[in-house]
């Protein structure tokens, strides 16, 4: 059973795959000052499904991903894949995990089927798991092709299909989607969900918070290395109601609502406003006793980007100590 704490903060302790406790990565600058990258960051990412990894760029995302990986050393803290303590325990469960981290490297004058090969057989896999890989990412039919021909996007898609010729527990994806057009984000996307119902767990590590959503069945939100909420999407936008409140009077609308404490804030257009509400009856009979005369009045669903927003809108953290690592 889940918990979930005062800091919004859901505790998904059984069956983790990735779990950190007090992660702290510090950096020595150039002037002999000490950055802050990841700061005290507690990570639970279950098993099974897409779990986002959210922040701005800037945010400690690639950095916590590096020291899970074993390719960066924590500072002070400690880090668990499969319950399996790393860096010390690493090598018995890197089998278990691929990673997309950087940009692919692929030899560009071979087709993408002669490169998986290659790949897998270095590995001791069987052919046939190429073939599964190909299909899964979406590129059959593309596989004869030559490296050097493919799109950004189907280049990203061939890194994904080579993680996966380990037949992987984990993958790890950090800016999957950067640098592509839309068409390559949703295919991206699309095999990036195929995976999660496949079985995968996936740590899809972004900025865009509005493509995330989509495919995400858990999500942890950092903001200048620290953490600011974590659990299942649905959980993390069911807190708080926004109402849209369409009157001819904003303004007025606003300064009443506000004497009456509620929270508001402008609208989309100049004739609405948003207001932060569980009782919109009683938002209707303060503006109509005034009045003031709907002309709408609609819930607001929240969205991560939005939720985002509202997490980082008091976080007053100096980026000079604490920002600068992806």
């Amino acid at each position: 059973m889940s918990t979930t704490s005062d800091l919004g903060v859901v505790d998904t302790r059984h069956d983790l795959i990735i779990e950190t406790t007090a992660l702290r990565k510090e950096f020595r600058t150039r002037k002999g000052q000490t950055r802050v990258a990841v700061q005290g960051l507690d990570l639970a990412v279950p098993a099974g499904g897409v779990h986002g990894f959210l922040g701005p760029n800037g945010s400690g995302k690639t950095t916590t991903i590096r020291m899970l990986l074993g390719l960066a050393a924590a500072t002070s803290g400690t880090m668990r894949l499969f319950g399996r303590p790393v860096p010390d325990e690493l090598p018995a469960v890197i089998g278990r995990v691929g990673a997309v981290v950087e940009s692919p490297k692929f030899s560009p004058n071979l087709t993408a089927r002669q490169n998986l090969l290659l790949l897998s057989r270095s590995i001791g896999g069987p052919d046939a798991r190429v073939d599964e890989a190909i299909e899964t990412v979406g590129l059959t039919g593309r596989d004869g092709d030559r490296f050097r021909a493919y799109s950004l996007g189907m280049k990203q898609r061939l890194a994904i299909a080579a993680t996966l010729l380990k037949d992987p527990a984990l993958l790890i994806l950090d800016e999957p989607t950067n640098g592509l057009d839309p068409a390559g984000i949703r295919e991206i996307r699309d095999t990036i969900r195929d995976l999660g119902e496949r079985g995968v767990t996936v740590l899809l590590s972004s900025h865009i918070l509005a493509e995330v959503q989509q495919v995400c069945t858990s999500a942890t939100i950092i903001g200048n290395g620290r953490l600011l909420a974590s659990g299942t999407v649905a959980d993390l936008l069911a807190g708080g109601s926004a109402y849209r409140v369409d009157v001819a009077s904003p303004g007025e609308a606003r300064r009443l609502l506000d004497a009456a404490g509620h929270t508001t804030r402008p609208g989309p257009d100049e004739h609405s406003l948003l207001v932060d509400t569980e009782a919109p009856a009683e938002v209707t009979r303060l503006l109509g006793e005034a009045g003031i005369w709907l002309a709408g009045l609609s819930a607001q669903r929240q969205d991560l980007e939005s939720y985002f927003l509202e997490l980082t809108a008091d976080d007053t953290l100096g980026q000079a100590t604490t920002g600068g690592a992806a």
